[in-house]
């Protein structure tokens, strides 16, 4: 289901309701009932995958407890890492192996089958107990506001709060959910519709509307993903629990490491978590260190989506985080004076990375970088302008600053810029989601097919 559907938006507000009139040790069945029936309603065909991996890695995790010996421990977690990674392989990336794609992508499966791999791995570390009662293990798996976009929590910040009945409402949930909705109504979507268009023919992109598209491509990307990201901790602040942060401005990073410290965090620490670490991370010499980080990206490419376009996305994101830290290593006299300009290359490389990640293919991708060094002339500058449209240019400038003037969060003490913010942003939400009702155009988030 869409965070923007229907449902959603009017189921909401009841589940809310019914959750905080009801006695405490009864609201784990609400939220798992309006967790289930949100899933079965947007994935009625992958319903059954999402029990059958719930029940795999809750007796994965039971078995490895009981288990005497280190062995009988490995085994379980093997057979829960086959089961959750195996249905990943066979949905997701058959078709590498010129297997049938018909099968539909389940919603969220490469976010819940990291998620229960993560709480398995975490119960044969002996980081936690496993988890028996069977409702809350579920309610961890199957919990609405992160289950098909993430973010991916770990068993150990989440099942606590889940189980904790003296959890409070958090009302400063709704300004996420608002900065959520504008950030995906009013900015993504919109920046979407010029997107779309270039890179859906990129030979015939001039110089100034590819670099334009790239760059809308950026933000749209963050707006949509992270858009998500701020309605899924705004309607869990609303029932009592605290997602972790997906978010930090990446595009404030001065580095590429900063970047990846600040975008799709939750992925990035499981990746580093359960991967990187174990493969020995930068502990092992300058050679394991570059195979360490080269791995970690190119599985994130892999992860994306089974196509050479997400792996060299990857790919180059490794390359250039190699790169930068041995340009680092000889001396700071080769990077950037100011903040400002590391900020600028960072987001400049990003970008280009960004390019194949949209592209539909590599052979796209390198198409619209050709096309960055033509057709720069003034009767290209004006088509591109067109092109993007007066009224979308000005909504993205005036959405984008409105957002700015919106608190952080709930404990910001209200200024009357930020009150201001908010009317104007609340009504210019729901003036948009309204209208894509009424035309039938309402986007699904970038994430849900990955």
């Amino acid at each position: 289901m869409n965070f923007t559907a229907p449902a959603f938006v009017l189921g909401l507000p009841l589940v809310i309701a019914l959750h905080w009139v009801m006695p405490p040790r009864w609201r784990w069945v609400l939220l798992l009932a309006a967790s289930l029936g949100f899933y079965a309603l947007g994935s009625a065909q992958a319903f059954p995958l999402l029990m059958g991996i719930t029940l795999g890695t809750y007796a994965a995790a039971l078995f490895i407890a009981k288990s005497k010996t280190q062995t009988a421990k490995r085994i379980w977690l093997i057979c829960a890492a086959v089961l959750c990674l195996g249905c990943l392989g066979v949905f997701k990336y058959a078709g590498l192996f010129g297997a049938d794609t018909s099968l539909l992508l389940p919603a969220g499966i490469s976010f819940y089958t990291f998620q229960t791999l993560g709480y398995v791995i975490d119960v044969y570390r002996g980081r936690l107990a496993p988890e028996r009662h069977l409702g809350y293990y579920a309610l961890f798996v199957s919990f609405f506001p992160q289950l098909v976009a993430g973010p991916i929590e770990r068993s150990t910040a989440l099942l606590p709060q889940l189980r904790d009945p003296d959890r409070r409402m958090d009302a400063g949930g709704w300004l996420y959910i608002l900065r959520g909705f504008v950030k995906k109504l009013l900015l993504a979507d919109t920046a979407a519709v010029f997107v779309d268009a270039v890179y859906a023919a990129p030979s015939a992109a001039s110089g100034p509307a590819a670099l334009l598209a790239t760059v809308l491509f950026a933000w749209q990307i963050y707006w949509d993903f992270s858009g998500y990201s701020d309605i899924a901790v705004g309607a869990a602040a609303l029932v009592g629990v605290r997602l972790s942060r997906n978010f930090d401005h990446p595009y404030r990073a001065a580095s590429l490491r900063d970047f990846w410290h600040r975008w799709h965090i939750s992925l990035t620490r499981w990746f580093t978590d359960y991967v990187y670490i174990p493969l020995g991370g930068s502990r092992c010499g300058a050679v394991r260190l570059a195979v360490n980080t080269m791995v970690i990206f190119l599985l994130s490419g892999l992860w994306h989506g089974a196509a050479l376009h997400f792996v060299v996305w990857g790919g180059v994101h490794g390359v250039l985080l190699l790169a930068e830290r041995l340009l680092g290593r000889l001396g700071h006299d080769r990077r950037p004076a100011s903040l400002f300009a590391q900020r600028a290359v960072t987001f400049a490389l990003v970008c280009a990375a960004w390019a194949f990640f949209r592209a539909g293919s590599v052979s796209d991708a390198r198409m619209i970088f050709s096309r960055l060094f033509t057709g720069w002339t003034l009767p290209a500058l004006h088509t591109t302008a067109l092109t993007l449209g007066a009224q979308p240019a000005a909504q993205l400038v005036l959405g984008a600053l409105c957002l700015r003037l919106l608190p952080e969060d709930s404990s910001d003490t209200p200024t009357p810029r930020g009150v201001l913010a908010f009317c104007l942003l609340t009504l210019a939400a729901a003036t948009a989601w309204f209208a894509a009702l009424h035309a039938g155009t309402a986007n699904a988030f970038i994430y849900f097919q990955f």
